[in-house]
């Protein structure tokens, strides 16, 4: 049978890929689908983003061009029309919206799965995007075929807020962990703070944004270093970033905190940091903490809506503190120093969060 009748194709739809962790989640289920009968095309509103490099050789990159997500309706419509997809997997909640729109009005019968990264009633409350945005999804979501929260949380959340019948609500955890994540954490780490390991080195990874909160973990940093020697090591980029550089100046602890932006490859400082630290306001299920997992790093989180509380089982993994809560978080980042998690406990607990557990469960719900 000729190729284009016997294979499945299935299309991903993404903003771009700027380095977030729903990016990389898309890239690692396109990775983990490759070792299935199917084709694979990757949607862009626009070609760009670091993870660009990423995607692997065999998935076909389509570039909308259309710079802004909202902009990308009518070009998407125009791909869904052309190529006739089996099934489209969209993430994130500006996306989806325009994913159902887009389907539409191509009037196909493309399978449409929607992927929810955020906890919908916490995020929607802080950004003017995120209060506009739940309004299109209570009137668009419905029609999709199905919708996948990230975590029990973030299902749970979006069932009570969009009024989603639970037939189409499914939950599956991100596929975090594979190789080619505990191959990246060996390479060769030339920084002069892992040099000396007589000083601990706390690790945090993301967007310098309100969401990530890191402004919280620098002042709890500053109370730690008035009683104990360490390091704070950031990496990420975003509009935070003079914010939180004029906060270590005042409370004097720029030679102590780094911020050097984003970073490829985030594993081999996993592997090495005395304890990694999730600071988020909110998640959905936050894939930066399970990869300090899989690499051996103790966790220290906040117990922020919604995926902490599930991956660390409550604390059984890592420590748990209130969002916001500077004192408790330099209370946990001291005792992680003397109590950390076995390395083997965490690594163990990591693969609940596999491209095995999570590629045959999105194949089913495309169609596959």
């Amino acid at each position: 049978m000729p190729e284009f009748l016997s294979k499945k194709r299935i299309a991903f739809f993404l903003p771009a890929l700027h380095g977030g962790g729903a990016e990389k989640v898309a890239i690692n289920l396109l990775k983990g689908m490759l070792q299935y009968d199917v084709s694979l095309d990757l949607v862009l509103a626009s070609k760009e983003g670091p993870y660009l490099e990423q995607v692997p050789s065999q998935v076909k990159i389509i570039d909308l061009e259309a710079g802004r997500v909202i902009k990308a309706i009518a070009p998407l419509s125009g791909y869904l029309r052309q190529t006739k997809p089996d099934a489209l997997l969209s993430h994130m909640n500006h996306a989806n919206a325009i994913a159902v729109m887009a389907k539409q009005l191509a009037s196909t019968n493309t399978r449409l799965v929607l992927v929810e990264h955020d906890t919908l009633s916490v995020a929607r409350s802080k950004l003017l995007r995120a209060k506009l945005v739940p309004l299109f999804m209570k009137w668009l979501y419905p029609s999709a075929d199905a919708i996948v929260g990230v975590s029990q949380g973030v299902t749970d959340d979006l069932g009570k807020y969009l009024g989603i019948v639970p037939y189409k609500l499914h939950t599956i955890y991100n596929p975090v962990v594979d190789e080619e994540l505990i191959d990246k954490a060996k390479a060769t780490l030339d920084h002069p703070w892992f040099q000396n390991q007589a000083i601990p080195v706390f690790l945090a990874v993301g967007r310098l944004t309100l969401q990530k909160d890191f402004s919280t973990l620098i002042k709890a940093f500053a109370i730690l270093r008035q009683t104990q020697q360490a390091r704070l090591l950031i990496l990420g980029e975003g509009e935070a970033r003079q914010e939180l550089e004029a906060l270590m100046q005042e409370l004097k602890i720029i030679e102590d905190v780094s911020l050097p932006g984003f970073v490829d490859n985030p594993y081999p400082y996993m592997s090495k940091a005395t304890a990694f630290v999730l600071s988020s306001r909110w998640e959905g299920l936050p894939t930066v903490l399970i990869e300090a997992m899989a690499c051996g790093c103790p966790v220290i989180s906040t117990n922020c809506p919604s995926g902490p509380q599930e991956i660390l089982a409550a604390g059984k993994y890592g420590f748990l503190v209130p969002v916001g809560d500077v004192n408790a978080l330099a209370t946990a980042m001291l005792k992680v120093l003397s109590n950390p998690t076995k390395q083997e406990l965490l690594i163990q607990r990591s693969q609940d969060f596999s491209l095995q557990q999570a590629v045959p469960k999105y194949l089913n719900l495309l169609g596959y």
